[in-house]
């Protein structure tokens, strides 16, 4: 999509969730002014556009920390499981053009590209679950290091029996309960 303005109408739509979501979750942004974040979304409307994809995929988006150092504030998807709208993605594009069949529809990669956002890191993940349990059905692809990429591979999250899990897969792989987190600086 190159027209990365959204009408009006859901702008403020957009708003009054993202804003309920935010008092409803107030143990994940401690010390953060709702006024003051959405004031940097109206003055960004391509963040708020990616914020809407976000939304769109049911990754239910929040605020999770403030860097001062670059006065950004920083969304993770928060929904208790990964995204329903992103899941069943292999890990890249590479990886896509490799299926010889059974191809999924997209990959993780290219799908956070599209939506302007990145795939959490392992240490944003780990940062995530402090804030709650996600995941506890599903997984979700991590942003994977190029040395384990190079080798095929791809690292992934889930919570299980009390604790975050990271672990491997080949890039290759998908499975309908595996999708992928976003984060999003603002």
């Amino acid at each position: 999509m190159n027209n990365k303005n959204l009408p009006q109408e859901r702008r403020e739509e957009l708003f009054g969730i993202l804003k309920t979501r935010f008092e409803k979750n107030m143990n994940r942004h401690q010390g953060i002014e709702w006024d003051k974040v959405q004031a940097k979304l109206a003055a960004k409307p391509e963040k708020l556009w990616s914020l809407n994809e976000m939304e769109e995929t049911e990754g239910e988006p929040d605020v999770v920390g403030y860097e001062a150092n670059t006065d950004e504030y920083i969304f993770f998807d928060c929904s208790a499981e990964s995204p329903k709208g992103r899941r069943s993605l292999c890990y890249d594009r590479e990886a896509l053009e490799a299926r010889k069949e059974y191809k999924p529809a997209d990959s993780a990669i290219d799908m956070a590209t599209e939506m302007g956002i990145e795939l959490l890191t392992e240490d944003q993940y780990r940062m995530l679950q402090n804030l709650g349990k996600f995941d506890t059905k599903t997984s979700s692809w991590l942003l994977t290091p190029p040395d384990m990429r190079k080798l095929g591979g791809a690292i992934f999250g889930d919570f299980r029996f009390g604790r975050v899990f990271v672990y491997h897969n080949g890039v290759q792989s998908y499975y309908s309960a595996r999708g992928f987190r976003g984060s999003l600086k603002v």
